[in-house]
């Protein structure tokens, strides 16, 4: 079975891979390390960094060496991070060591979420009812943005051959982000902020009408439904099944139900993009969580495009674990990939028992492999939790 922990390169760059080794294989007893290679920005509180406790990664960029001809006359490129020219790649030497020290690769990599690349070229990002734009999320139906996602993974797989590469953010990112200095003031209910992450960019619209979905009375629709929220004195609740029923909720509003179903073609177009254009030994899996509909993401869709899934249960229960497995496990088939995504935060996780009842959990519904969130973030003395439950 697979356990692999979540880490940045600044934490094996800070702490050496002597003590990240030694970590892996000794405290926590893993046998698989996840490395980001492609992160958005964030404040990041570092515990066990012996240079700083706190680190602010550079917005929308790449952390392995691009291959100048691959990228050639593209639309969107990447950015090296600076902490690449100025510390190193970390990727190489993870991947020159597997043998002498066991552990697997994966290139963790955030596709879709980007700031940087989204202020850059705005044309490509996601855009609400009324047109705003939404920055921080590239629209999977934009040719741009699929080809970047697609070089992006072409390049790690083709010149490094990771075992693995875990894509995050596939789909249509949620109004609600935890943006800087996000103001409501209105008080936006679940359904509200569902309405505003639905994209109507003009990417969206063409492909939708290109195929005989009514893109833009589903567009009326929506501008309807936040009008009326905007309207009213104090919050109201106008699907009350929402979100336990999903889509399900909006099929009186037949043009904007038809747009919902349809948008879930865009994330797997990017997924079968980037599994065709990937090296064949390196396994390609997306990670998503319990709620991936919200994203305009099919699980089932995604499971036959590429090598399979990991879903990100932080601050599930068990009985929510035990579900959310058994069904994606339908989806996906027997023969795909299925992986949990396990928090050691504290706010999430706050004991050993916890993470072990959820680790429990998840093997014996038919999990191939745990992923625990996130080596630099949390105390030395935590990754011991690990250890004691992943039977390695």
């Amino acid at each position: 079975m697979r356990h692999s922990i979540w880490a940045y390169p600044w934490d094996l760059q800070d702490l050496g891979l002597d003590t990240v080794y030694h970590d892996y294989q000794q405290l926590a007893g893993v046998n698989g390390i996840s490395l980001a290679v492609s992160y958005h920005a964030g404040r990041f509180l570092q515990p066990r960094s012996p240079n700083r406790k706190s680190y602010y990664p550079e917005d929308g960029t790449i952390y392995f060496v691009p291959d100048d001809n691959l990228w050639a006359g593209k639309e969107v490129q990447p950015l090296v991070a600076q902490n690449l020219h100025d510390s190193g790649d970390m990727l190489s030497p993870l991947i020159r060591d597997k043998k002498q020290h066991g552990l697997s690769v994966s290139c963790w990599t955030v596709c879709l979420h980007n700031s940087r690349l989204g202020f850059k070229h705005p044309e490509h990002v996601a855009r609400n009812a009324f047109g705003d734009p939404n920055y921080y999320s590239l629209c999977p139906n934009s040719n741009a943005v699929r080809d970047y996602a697609t070089t992006l993974v072409a390049n790690l797989t083709h010149s490094y051959k990771p075992d693995m590469v875990e894509l995050e953010t596939i789909g249509f990112m949620g109004f609600d982000h935890g943006y800087h200095h996000e103001k409501d003031g209105l008080g936006l209910t679940a359904e509200d902020d569902f309405l505003l992450s639905i994209c109507f960019c003009d990417h969206c619209i063409k492909a939708a009408q290109n195929v005989g979905v009514d893109a833009l009375s589903a567009k009326e629709d929506a501008q309807n439904l936040i009008t009326q929220a905007s309207n009213r004195e104090t919050p109201e609740v106008q699907f009350p099944e929402f979100p336990g029923q999903r889509l399900e909720c909006f099929k009186d509003h037949t043009a904007l139900y038809a747009f919902l179903q349809w948008r879930t073609q865009a994330p797997t177009k990017i997924v079968q993009s980037i599994k065709e254009a990937a090296h064949p030994d390196s396994k390609i899996v997306v990670i998503e969580g319990e709620n991936s509909w919200r994203d305009g993401v099919d699980i089932k869709a995604i499971g036959q495009a590429c090598d399979g899934v990991i879903i990100c249960a932080y601050t599930a229960t068990e009985k929510e674990i035990a579900r959310t497995l058994t069904e994606t496990r339908d989806h996906i088939g027997p023969g795909k990939y299925l992986g949990l995504g396990a928090s050691l935060f504290y706010e999430h996780t706050p004991t050993q028992k916890k993470l072990a009842e959820r680790i429990d959990t998840a093997i014996e519904t038919g999990a191939n492999g745990i992923n625990y969130y996130n080596y630099g973030l949390v105390p030395e003395a935590r990754l011991s939790w690990v250890k004691s439950n992943n039977g390695i």
